[in-house]
């Protein structure tokens, strides 16, 4: 797990799966941080279509969520991929949403100086998996 959770930090952006009541998947890019076995991600000021958004709906119908980072390039000995299944809660309140928002600004220099306004979604991690082309060093 260390390893897959090394990997996990070294990207920007995963991608984050939440299905809604009916079943219906819904798969969105995000920007994250990791600390103490949950990841946070946060509704931020990029242009949206409101701020009620879907996975934030999924969420509070279902909790159950895949986070999905990948590397891929030409070389093909160099692929790998992390996923991390956990139960995700919908996080608001300027005191509950500090820690997560700092550690995103932390990571993020396009956070330092207009932090995310959230909600903050937090997923504790239930599991983490992963394969690499190649063994890891």
């Amino acid at each position: 797990m260390d390893d897959a959770l090394r990997l996990l930090t070294s990207v920007p952006v995963a991608r984050l799966a939440t299905v809604d009541e009916a079943g219906r998947p819904h798969l969105v890019p995000v920007t994250f941080a990791v600390h103490r076995g949950a990841v946070h991600t946060a509704v931020d000021h990029k242009p949206k279509a409101g701020r009620d958004l879907r996975r934030l709906a999924n969420i509070r119908a279902n909790p159950r969520v895949t986070l999905l980072a990948d590397h891929y390039e030409d070389d093909w000995d160099r692929l790998w991929w992390v996923r991390v299944d956990g139960h995700a809660r919908v996080v608001e309140g300027e005191d509950r949403m500090a820690v997560p928002v700092d550690l995103l600004s932390a990571r993020y220099p396009q956070y330092r100086d207009r932090p995310p306004g959230g909600p903050v979604i937090t997923i504790t991690i239930d599991a983490m998996t992963g394969w690499t082309a190649t063994a890891l060093s």
